[in-house]
Parts: C-alpha cells; structure tokens; sequence
C-alpha cells in the first residue's frame, strides 16, 4: 500500500495534469486543503459537508458551492489517481457520488424556493410530490467518469396543480425546477461546470418537454420509444425524489423483456454500426471509448446479454459493467477466461480515459498524436516509453474486438448462395430431384409439406421480418435434417416447430443468431417425436440448445436448487410469476435430461433418479412458497412433509409421469390441522394449475387414509393409527415404495418408523397371497389389451408381476429379514430375497434382468411417442419366461404361500 506523501504526490499530479496547476495557481489554499485530504478518498458525507458548512441564500452562491466542491473532488482524485493511491472503483465511485450530491442538494434547494412562491405540487391524493432525476448511463451504473457529462431525465409522478396563490400545473412546475437544475449543474460560470449536461436521452429527445410525468413516460415506451433506448434504460436509476418503485415498475418491463429476446443482437448491431460510421467519419479510430476494441464494446458484451435474458433472469438486470461481466461468467454465459480478460480489459482503457481527461478536464477519449503528449500519457500508465504501451494498448483492443465479433457477428441473414435456395421456386420435378439428392425416402410428399407452409394462410399472415428470417432458416434446415437417419421425419417435425414459432420472432432470430443448433434441433428431434411434441411444445427451450457444454452437465442438484431459490427471491410477491418460474425450471431441466437421454449419458435407472431428485426439489420449493405466503402460519418452517409414493417413492419416473403424494404432520400446537389442509391444498394448486408456461405436475393424492374420502393431510399419530388397524393389504403394497420426499426431516423420520413397522408385521401369509392375487387380477381386468401386441407394464410376466411379486416378498418376510425393508428398488430388493434364500437366486437373477430389459424398452417405446408400451411378444420371449418364472416360484400353481 502506497503511503501519501504530499509535496511529491501533489507535484507529480500536476506536473501532468494542466487543470490541476491551474487551480493551485488560482487557489494556494487548495494545496493545504490537499495536504490534509489526500491521504482519504472524498466520501459522500465530507461532500454533504462542504455545501452545508456555508449558507447558502441566492442561486449564484448555490451555483459557487457547487463548483467549487466538485474542483475539490477533482483535484484530490487527480493527486489519488495519478500516484496510485486510488483505483478505478474509487474514482467512479466518487465522481458519482459527486454527481448525486449535487443533482440532491440544488434540487432541493431551488424546489423549495419555487415552492415559497407557488406551493408545493400536489398529486391527487394531495400528497406532495417531488422530481425525479433519473440517472442514464454511466451515472446510473454508478461508473462516471472524471470529466463526464451527464445524460439525467426528468419525471414526476403525476399531473396535478400547485398549492400556493401563483398556482402552476404540477408539469409547469417541474420545467421550471428543471430548467434551474439543468443551470445550476451545466452551466460555465468563472468557476467552471459541475458536470456537463445533456438533456437529449429523454422521450421524443430535444423536441420532447422537459418534464414528464409517470403516465406520459410509460405512453411513450410502449408507442413511441426506439429499441436503442432500451438499451439507454439498461442502468437509468433514480437520484431523487420519491415513489421510485412505481419508475421501476414502468422501466423493467420496457428494457427487459419477459421473453429472451434475441432480437436484441440485430438492434446493438445496428446501433454499433452507426457508432463505427461516425468514429470512421470523424477520424476517431484511437478514441478508447467509441474506436474498435474501446470500452463501448465492452459495454455492448455486457448489456446484450442482459437485454436477451434480464426479463427471465432478475440476476441481470444490474447495473456496473463490471458486475455484469461477473455475472455472466458465473451463469456460464461466456467463458470465466473471456470475462476476465473483458475485465482486465475494461480497466485499463477506463484508467486511460480518465488520464486523457486529467490533463485539461476535457470531455475526451481520443490518444493523443503528439510525441510529447504520448511520452506523457504512457508515464501514467507506468509504463516507460509509447512503443510499450501502444503495444500491450493494441493487444487488449484486437482481443475485445475479437470477443466482440464473436459475440455480434453478423448470421448469414441472406441464404440466395445457398445451394437449397429457391428450392421451392423451381418446377417441381427438379425440386424433387434435389430432395432426393439429399437422401430424403419420400421427396414428392416433403415437397408437399415445404409447399405448404410457404403458401398456407399462416405464412402469408407473417411479418415481413418473420418472413425473411423463416425463408432463411429454411434452406439450412432442410440440409441438417438430411443428415439425420430417418430425414423424413425429422424435417416434418422440425417444420412443425417452425410453423408453431413462426409468430414468435425471438425464437426465429435465436435460431438465425446461432445456425449451430439447428443440428442440434435436428437430432433431438429426429431421435424422439416425443422430444420432438416436448420441444415444440415448450419452444423456450430452444435456449438450452446454445451451450452444449451446460446442456450435457450432470445435473447439481444442490446448486440447482440455489440457483432456483434466487430465481424466485427476485420475483418475491408476485406468485403468478413464481409458479411460471418453477415450470420454466422443470422444463429446462427435464429437457436437460432428455438431451442427456437421447445421446446415450443414462440408464433408465439412473434417468428415474435424475428425475425424482427433479421432482423433490420442486415439491420442496413449493413447500417453502405456500408456506410464506400462509396466512396464520406460527412458526418459520413447517411441521410437515411430503411423503413420495409409487413411481415418486421407488425412483422409477418417467419423463411425463404424474406424483403419488400423502402429506404428514407432526405439530402439537392447536388447531393446526386447518392450517396444514390449507397448505397441502395450496400446494396441490401451485401444482397442477395451468398457467401460461403450463402445469408442473400432475398429482394425485388418493393413497392418502381413507383415499379420496379422507382428509387431505394427517398427523403422524392418525396415519400411524390407520397403517395398524384400517389400512387395506394394498395400502401396505403401496407404502413398500413409500418414502420421504421433502419437508421436514423429523417428519420423515417418524414415517421411515412407521413403514418399517408396518413392513414387518407378521403376517398370514396364505391371505396375504389371497389378497395380493386378488388385487393383481383387479389391475389386470382394468388395462385389458386387446391387441396383438405385449404390454410391457399390464400385460401378464409384465412390469406389474414383478413389482406384485416384490410387494408380496417384502410383506411375507421383513419380519423376519429386515433388510426387506430398504426402498431400494425391484431390481435391488429381488437381489436381496435371492440371496436370503427366499427364491432360487436365478429366479431372482432372470427376473432383475427381465425387469431392467423391459423398463428399458418400455422407455424407448414412450419415446416414439406411443400412447401405450406394446410390442410384439417375440421381441421379449426371454423376458417374459423370466418374470412368468418369477411369477410360479412366488405364488406357485397350487395355492401353497412360500
């Protein structure tokens, strides 16, 4: 750490520094002053304090203390700056503060003379109401520069009229302070500005009033803004004044859309491109800001991202660039290498800009071309000579343009070179020969369907800009398809997805940003039509198709569920959005694992798994929503759990399947099983109600005491009573695949007590067998097939005898071998009766194998889309002779219950 030392510090500051000599020349007791300060950044309050140390009774003393306190925070950031006693996050810091003290203290002041002359403006509460600077730019990021201009906007709440004898309308009143704030902040007196002052950011620019009101503000975002001030809105904050949260309420739904919105890349392209034209006309290449590799760049990576993803991702709409880079590291948005470089790169040239301002307090960015200013420009920076610093300058520009063209180049918006375009513009016997060139088995019916979509109603009723991007997607999808092994297929479906998003011009220009997942939309949907539904069903999951890296992790489920956490603190109130938001992250992930899936990563096993840490996770959050939200609740976490039953409680679910769930209690407080009815309820609703980004999950709350009849929760002592004295024989099936899904842990553990308790009853087991056949035969008459073909599930030596066969096994005989007990799954648990000699070990083998071989193909069936899991008994002969074995060794042929 570097120690003030005040009579070098000082030189060597203005040695280089122009300004700096001139005001200890005008002013020798500014020396002392920094004698004394220098050793300390100017904090906000110390600012606070030199306005207020002398009174203030005119505008002209107003305007002199406001100049004269920012020639102080100018000159001790200069000393700081120059030796190295300050880094970049002080200096913008302080510039800032500087910024809200000022824009604070002379509007306060001049609407408190304008109010002793008209009154206070009232809104129509009569509430008074003050203006409000909206910060733009680097001053709402909080990231000024030293010699910056400020770009603020003026907005009040509402129309309304002053309360004094010289009434104004509340707008009258507003121009008026503005115009005297614009004066006091702007204007060049003998000493100077405080900040420069460009009022141009507001609605309709220099033709638009001064002033507007809540009402007008939001008129013009939705009728009248250009896509550009999206992006001025990105860090716009409020400086002053009150009732900020009603601003935020009318900004974030403009700048950050809900959708990902990829359209953004074409609007910052664009503006970009306007930027470079004035740089190259104005010969500005070597300004570090607006010239290739500059600092705008920087902020162009940074802000794109939050335009594209800030509506789903609260996480982004923050406003430091350099918290932003952060960011998108930590979400994997781009590479933590490439962040940190953009990092490293954004402070070197800001520490430049504010050097090259030091020197005369000009509003520049532009290198100097004088050898001189050169040599003294690279001193600075430390380094000992131009060459050396232009040389590690020109390094860090090529990488942030580079970064920056990976980020913003241009697709190939126009397919005319395409060897497909215009396809469907030749006759169609030479269409189909291309068609068939490519390989597609049916070339006059994909004919057809290409035909069809380009002349259907749909089509025709398209935006042109949809238009051009669907007509340039179609040419490389068609090729991609080809490659596919079943290509027919796959370019059905994918012109079903198409035709589906075809309104929805952010899910066409993601496609057009990024050509590289269309293979990978080509092969998720050629492999499975049920992927195929799920994608276009779900077209936001396009998304997940960006990174191939994050879409083939294995899934964290700890982080997940953090990361789902701040998903919904961000949207905390507003349950609508938080039930969208849990649908969202059951459909990414679950698409997730369904690409993992289809290129081999998971067994069908280890896929249930996946999906019942799934299932947990978001039955937990749900608890922990509902819960906050519960009127009455009396303590900070619930009593409570969620009890896992059938595919759920064995970890054999399916991508689609629904959630057997009961719900315990276990709560000494009075009258709480009302409150825990309402929470199940509430929690069976947040579920399985539709919304707009669909439902999470089918429930279904039946295998609760007394079934449908019952009440919806109970407490462990009730549920432990009615296993022991009312529970049917296959209720004590059903609870062998029972176990604790979420909640609270003590909860859980009372039931794990419970069920192993009731596992190893003693039992008469020639009923037992009685029973267990009976209900068997009840699910057998209820999914009769009628086809030719085998049903994997219903059919008999199906999965259904293996798991009646286990159930049976567990009920017989955990009273004598506990480890029965275990909820390890069939495969697991026929290990374990083969090796306690319960049934011959190569039954038991066959069996576990047979059950494994079936789930698999049952799986794969589910995949291509078939409503039932059935195919032709020869295909599973060895598989169905084991379960059959399995089947004859547990219950036998006579009656006899081994």
């Amino acid at each position: 750490m570097i120690e003030f030392q005040p009579d070098l510090h000082i030189a060597r500051a203005a040695d280089y520094s122009r300004y700096l000599t001139a005001r200890l020349a005008a002013s020798p007791a500014l020396r002392d002053w920094l004698t004394e300060a220098g050793h300390t950044s100017f904090s906000r309050q110390a600012m606070q304090d030199v306005l207020t140390v002398t009174p203030i009774d005119s505008e002209d003393s107003l305007k002199q203390q406001l100049r004269h306190l920012r020639q102080r925070v100018m000159a001790l950031l200069i000393v700081r700056d120059l030796n190295g006693l300050a880094d970049l996050t002080e200096v913008t810091r302080t510039c800032t503060d500087l910024a809200e003290v000022a824009f604070g203290f002379a509007c306060d002041w001049h609407h408190r003379d304008l109010a002793a002359i008209h009154g206070e403006p009232l809104d129509s509460q009569g509430r008074p109401q003050k203006l409000i600077v909206v910060g733009m730019g680097k001053l709402g990021g909080r990231e000024l520069n030293v010699s910056s201009d400020v770009d603020p906007i003026f907005v009040y709440p509402e129309d309304g009229e002053t309360t004094g004898p010289r009434k104004l309308s509340s707008h009258e009143f507003f121009v008026r302070l503005g115009r005297r704030l614009v004066s006091a902040i702007g204007e060049t007196t003998y000493d100077g500005f405080v900040f420069r002052v460009d009022m141009r950011l507001r609605p309709y620019g220099d033709e638009g009033p001064l002033v507007s009101s809540f009402a007008m503000l939001e008129d013009y975002f939705y009728t009248q803004a250009r896509e550009w001030e999206r992006y001025a809105w990105i860090k716009g904050r409020p400086l002053t004044g009150e009732r900020h949260d009603e601003l935020e309420a009318l900004r974030k739904p403009f700048v950050f859309r809900k959708y990902l919105d990829f359209g953004a890349f074409a609007a910052m392209r664009d503006l970009h491109a306007q930027i470079r034209r004035e740089v190259a006309k104005k010969d500005k290449t070597d300004n570090v800001k607006l010239g290739p590799g500059g600092i705008r760049e920087i902020e162009f990576i940074a802000q794109v991202f939050q335009l594209i993803r800030g509506g789903k991702t609260p996480a982004l709409q923050i406003r430091p660039t350099l918290a932003i880079l952060h960011q998108l590291a930590a979400m994997d948005l781009l590479p933590e290498a490439v962040a940190t470089e953009l990092e490293a790169a954004y402070v070197f040239l800001r520490n430049i800009e504010h050097r090259l301002q030091y020197r005369n307090d000009a509003q520049t960015q532009q290198l100097p071309h004088e050898p001189e200013e050169r040599l003294l420009l690279a001193q600075t920076m430390d380094y000992a000579d131009w060459e050396g610093f232009e040389a590690h300058l020109n390094g860090i520009r090529r990488k942030v343009s580079g970064q920056f063209e990976q980020v913003f180049g241009a697709p190939q918006e126009d397919q005319s070179s395409h060897p497909l375009a215009g396809l469907l513009n030749l006759p169609p016997e030479a269409a189909r020969t291309h068609l068939d060139d490519l390989g597609y088995d049916d070339s006059a019916a994909m004919l057809e369907r290409l035909s069809a979509m380009r002349n259907g109603s749909r089509y025709a009723g398209l935006p042109a800009v949809n238009k051009t991007a669907l007509d340039g997607l179609l040419p490389p999808l068609i090729e991609v398809a080809a490659r596919q092994p079943n290509p027919d297929d796959t370019l059905t479906r994918i012109l079903t997805l198409l035709e589906t998003i075809s309104r929805r011009a952010p899910y066409l220009l993601l496609l057009r940003e990024y050509p590289q997942t269309l293979t990978q939309v080509a092969r998720i949907v050629s492999a499975s039509p049920w992927a195929a539904q799920y994608l276009t069903s779900q077209p936001h999951l396009l998304d997940e198709l960006l990174d191939p890296r994050a879409l083939m992790t294995v899934p964290d489920w700890s982080l997940a569920r953090d990361e789902l956490k701040a998903r919904l603190t961000a949207f905390y109130g507003d349950l609508e959005r938080q039930m969208d938001e849990l649908r969202h992250f059951k459909q990414s992930e679950t698409f997730r694992l369904l690409a993992q899936d289809l290129a081999g990563m998971w067994t069908v096993e280890r896929l249930s798994d996946q999906l019942a840490a799934l299932a947990d996770l978001l039955l937990g959050q749900t608890m922990e929503l509902v819960w906050a939200d519960l009127k009455g609740r009396h303590r900070g976490r619930p009593a409570f759990a969620v009890i896992a039953y059938g595919k759920l409680g064995g970890k054999e679910l399916g991508y689609a399947s629904d959630l057997d769930i009961v719900f315990l209690y276990d709560d000494p407080h009075p009258d709480v099983q009302d409150l825990y009815a309402r929470l199940g309820k509430r929690m069976n609703t947040w579920m399985s109600t539709m919304t707009g980004a669909g439902i999470l999950y089918e429930t279904d709350l039946r295998l609760r005491p007394d079934g449908a009849s019952g009440l919806l929760v109970s407490s462990i002592e009730a549920f432990d009573d009615y296993q022991h004295h009312h529970a049917w024989t296959w209720e004590h099936q059903a609870i062998t695949r029972a176990r604790f899904s979420c909640g609270d842990a003590a909860v859980g553990e009372k039931f794990d007590a419970i069920r192993d308790a009731i596992l190893r009853l003693p039992r008469d087991r020639v009923k037992l067998r009685a029973e267990v056949l009976e209900m068997r035969q009840k699910m057998h008459d209820g999914h009769l097939n009628t086809t030719a073909q085998f049903d994997l599930k219903h059919d008999t030596g199906g999965l259904v005898d293996v798991e009646f066969a286990v159930q049976y096994l567990i009920l017989a005989h955990s009273a004598e071998h506990p480890a029965l007990t275990a909820n390890r799954g069939n495969i697991a648990l026929l290990d374990i009766a083969g090796k306690l000699g319960l049934i011959p070990l190569d039954v038991a083998t066959g069996a576990a194998d047979a059950y494994r071989e079936l789930r698999r193909r049952q799986h794969q069936v589910k995949l291509q889309g078939a409503d039932h899991a059935r195919l032709p008994a020869a295909e599973l002969e060895t598989e169905i002779t084991a379960v059959k074995s399995l089947w004859q060794t547990v219950f036998g042929e006579a009656g006899d219950a081994p």
